[in-house]
Order: structure tokens, then sequence, then C-alpha cells
């Protein structure tokens, strides 16, 4: 259940950010989300006494994957929504992810990458420049929302090779703590510089950053890490070919984002990319094997 879970949340944080953006600027919703969470985590942390990292590497890579997931990531992100990019077209460039970590995966955790992952990796980049194409003739996005998009799919790709390469079984509290305090320093200082503050406190806007609180930050980036801890890190960044369809979709009913007919084609085409790269055979062998053997009779000695 845990990316069905995972999808749902993190396609809805797309709409929830762009309805946001609406009422305050990029760093100072960001601000808000981190603090709340920081604040969240610590009184979990108070109460519950969870063991924190006991070398100083493991400290600094919580710290290294929460800037990655948080600053640069979700920053570039809500920069790029903020400069116009639609959410389905953010959600799309985003959805590259598994390319990068693709190419990047067998000479940094050492995973191999097989003839069938490298095909759905293939036909989820085609069925995503299909979508981009299809939308640009609707609206065509600004070259500097296209380099924030850029940037933070570099952020979550490193940050999803850190996290696979140098994580550890820490406690969820304790990760995220760390995480979303290096995330929230790595935002702090551009709020300051370079936004005014100001936020419109409306019932939606406060719905917004619920919801990004709450869905985001404390379920969906959690499944994530874990998800990624206890599988391939290639295809647990699969998943995210599943975001855009759902993101769109989202975003058309809730702040009417057309996409176009032949969007959907592509948005199909990655789909099925998912399937290929993420299915195994062996796997799916090996859980059929066990729930037979579980339903054998036991032999009495």
């Amino acid at each position: 259940m845990a990316p069905l879970a995972f999808l749902a949340l993190w396609s809805g944080g797309y709409v929830a950010a762009k309805f946001g953006l609406t009422f305050a600027e990029p760093f100072t919703l960001l601000t808000l989300r981190f603090g709340c969470v920081v604040v969240a985590m610590l009184a979990l942390f108070l109460v519950l006494r969870p063991p924190l990292p006991q070398r100083p590497m493991e400290w600094v890579h919580l710290a290294v994957v929460g800037f990655l997931l948080q600053s640069l990531y979700f920053g570039m992100g809500y920069l790029a929504l903020g400069a116009g990019l639609a959410v389905g077209m953010l959600a799309l460039l985003l959805s590259l992810q598994p390319i990068l970590v693709g190419l990047l995966a067998p000479c940094w955790t050492g995973e191999p990458v097989g003839w069938q992952r490298w095909t759905g990796l293939a036909l989820g980049l085609i069925g995503a420049a299909i979508v981009i194409i299809a939308r640009s003739d609707i609206e065509t996005p600004s070259l500097l929302a296209l380099m924030f998009a850029c940037v933070a799919l570099f952020g979550i790709s490193g940050g999803s090779l850190w996290e696979k390469r140098f994580g550890a079984s820490h406690h969820p509290i304790t990760s995220n703590l760390i995480g979303y305090a290096a995330g929230l320093i790595g935002v702090l200082p551009l709020m300051l510089v370079l936004e005014t503050m100001h936020v419109q406190w409306t019932w939606g806007f406060i719905a917004s950053l619920a919801y990004l609180v709450l869905g985001n930050s404390l379920i969906a980036v959690g499944l994530l890490l874990a998800m990624i801890r206890v599988g391939d890190v290639s295809s647990v960044s699969a998943l995210f070919f599943l975001v855009p369809p759902l993101a769109a979709l989202a975003a058309w009913v809730m702040l009417g984002e057309i996409m176009p007919p032949f969007a959907w084609a592509g948005m199909i085409l990655a789909a099925i990319g998912v399937l290929i790269a993420t299915y195994s055979p062996k796997r799916q062998a090996g859980l059929t094997s066990k729930a037979d053997a579980s339903i054998q009779p036991k032999k009495i000695a």
C-alpha cells in the first residue's frame, strides 16, 4: 500500500502548492511548511525520545538528504510554479528523475540497471516528452520556470541517490527532524533576503499549508525514504512516472488547468514504462511460492 499512498499524496501536493502560492511567496510558504514540520517533529521527539545518530557523519548524511529534498527540490519547484509553470508540466519535468537515477545508480550505488528497466525508462521519457509538446500548444512555459524545474529535478535525484548509498535505518522522527531542520536552514535566508514575507491568511491558504505539512512532509516523504531503503532506488524512482497523470487530473479538477487529449496518450505510455521498469518476474514468483507454502498442510512429526 505504500506506493499507492505515496503517489496519491505526492500528486496532490502539486495542486496544494500551486494554490498556496496565490497567498504567499515560494520561500515564505516553504519556511512556514518546514517550520511547522520541525515543531511537530520536535514535540514528538521530546515525548518519545528516539535514539539520535551515533556518528557525526550520520548527522551529515541526514542533513544532506534533507537539504537536497527539501531546500533544493521543493524550493526550486515552488519557484517554477510561482514563475507560471503549470502543475502538469512541472510534474512531467520532474518525472524525468528516474532517467537521471537510472543513469547514475550503477556507479553511485552499485545497483545493476538491466535492459528491462532501461526500456521502461525510455518509454517513460518518450511519454513525458509527448505530454510536454502537447501542453506547449496551450501555454509555452518561460525559460526561467524551466530552469527552476531542472534544478529541482537534480535535487530530488541527488537526494534519492544519497539516501540509498549513505542512508541508515534511523528512527523516522529523528531523520525527519534533522532533514527538515536542514531544509528550513536552507530556505530561511532566501526568504529573508528575496521576499516580502507577506501572507494572506485565508482558510484556503491554511488548508493548503495543512496538506503540505501533513500529507506531503510528514507522510509522503517518509514513505519515499522508507521505500528507497528497502528497494532498488531505480525502481522506486520509476514510481514518479505515475505522478504526472494524477497531478494533471487533480489540477484539471481543482485549478482548471487543461490537458490536451493527445497528452493523455503520452501519460499512458509513461505509465506502461513504469510497469516495465518495475516489474520483476523473480520477485513475483518468490511472493507466489511463499504464499503457496503458507497454505500447505504442515506435517506432524
